[in-house]
């Protein structure tokens, strides 16, 4: 059973950044794509970022130009660095990964950000 860890959410000053890491037990290399989403209560859960394993980085319209999805290869983690928060960022957010062979989708539990003064 594979596991994707996330960690790094909590409470945020409106204005202030972020940074949420994932740990996958395959390793970051071990999928096809990795990336984070969340889900806000009434809100269908939404992309925020995708990094396949060729480097390719897919960002979703709400955050394209405040967040950064990167691998820290000494960690093992996949992480997300997000500035400039708003209320609007209050959600769960989860890590994603995806295998090709067998075709599965992978979910953490989910990592609540909440910002708020």
């Amino acid at each position: 059973q594979e596991r994707l860890v996330e960690s790094g959410g909590g409470l945020v000053q409106p204005g202030g950044s972020l940074r949420l890491s994932c740990a996958p037990s395959r390793g970051i290399y071990g999928f096809y794509a990795m990336g984070w989403y969340r889900q806000s209560p009434g809100s269908e859960r939404e992309l925020l970022a995708l990094l396949t394993t060729n480097g390719r980085t897919t960002y979703g319209d709400s955050v394209k130009d405040r967040a950064t999805i990167s691998r820290d290869i000494g960690k093992d983690t996949l992480d997300l660095q997000m500035t400039s928060l708003n209320r609007g960022d209050t959600a769960v957010y989860y890590c994603y990964a995806k295998s090709l062979v067998p075709d599965i989708d992978y979910w953490g539990e989910g990592t609540l950000v909440t910002v708020a003064s």
